[in-house]
């Protein structure tokens, strides 16, 4: 076998919606085609902490879910944020997104906290953003997903997006073109999908900076030419997907 990468998905029994699982099976089934071997320890509330911790997947949820994991949540915060700090590769989605921002003030004037490690906040709207989504990225080209949330996210100045939209109303507020965020290696957005099987480039980079940590590097030397081929093959599928999907509104 391959060298291991240790994968957490993170609260996947209460923070998993629109498919936000397929993250975790696309890192799995790239890392295996890499020549990598994926060892996913899968985190709810109560579980015990694993003794190692490559990356971090978290999906979105539902407030019934959120409510479930917070206590859980916050006794992890301080582990989270030093993870986080120390450039562990992370990617939330939606829920967990907003939960690893500052605060989230409710419609009603309630205030939760976050655990901070994205420097940002969201407020409860009433009106919701929903729909196939496309933003454009820098490292990562043209980011092709989909939204559905009332919480409008804010960054604080300094704070880099995931990506720009072009049209009013949409990504993290409706006002600013943003969608998403990034602080260390941590990457925050709206994006279900799910994200990854439709943006393999984010994918690999959440790989490559996963390897690069624990090996010292990312290298393919344990890939075969079957594997070769069968990446290409899902990348192929991929573009299709980003395309159907790109086409449609909803």
């Amino acid at each position: 076998m391959g060298k291991v990468i240790d994968v957490m998905s993170l609260y996947p029994k209460d923070m998993n919606i629109y498919g936000d699982s397929g993250n975790v099976l696309t890192i799995t089934r790239r890392l295996a085609l890499y020549g990598y071997e994926p060892r996913v320890t899968a985190y709810n509330q109560g579980d015990e902490w694993p003794e190692h911790v490559d990356m971090i997947l978290g999906g979105g949820g539902q407030d019934t879910g959120q409510k479930k994991i917070i206590d859980d949540f916050f006794r992890r915060a301080d582990l989270l944020r030093a993870l986080a700090t120390d450039g562990v590769p992370m990617l939330m989605i939606c829920g967990m997104y907003q939960l690893f921002g500052e605060y989230f003030e409710t419609v009603d004037g309630t205030r939760l906290d976050g655990i901070g490690v994205i420097q940002a906040h969201t407020v409860g709207r009433d009106v919701r953003m929903i729909g196939n989504l496309v933003e454009h990225s820098d490292e990562f080209g043209d980011i092709i997903g989909y939204e559905n949330h009332s919480g409008q996210t804010f960054l604080r100045a300094g704070v880099d997006p995931l990506g720009r939209v072009d049209e009013e109303g949409r990504g993290n507020n409706g006002e600013d073109h943003t969608e998403g965020a990034r602080m260390n290696n941590v990457i925050g957005t709206y994006m279900h999908g799910s994200l990854l099987p439709k943006n393999p480039a984010i994918a690999d980079y959440l790989i490559r900076v996963a390897a690069e940590r624990r090996y010292g590097e990312f290298g393919t030397a344990d890939q075969t030419r079957e594997q070769r081929e069968e990446l290409e093959r899902i990348d192929e599928i991929a573009e299709q997907a980003r395309k159907v999907a790109a086409a449609r509104p909803r």
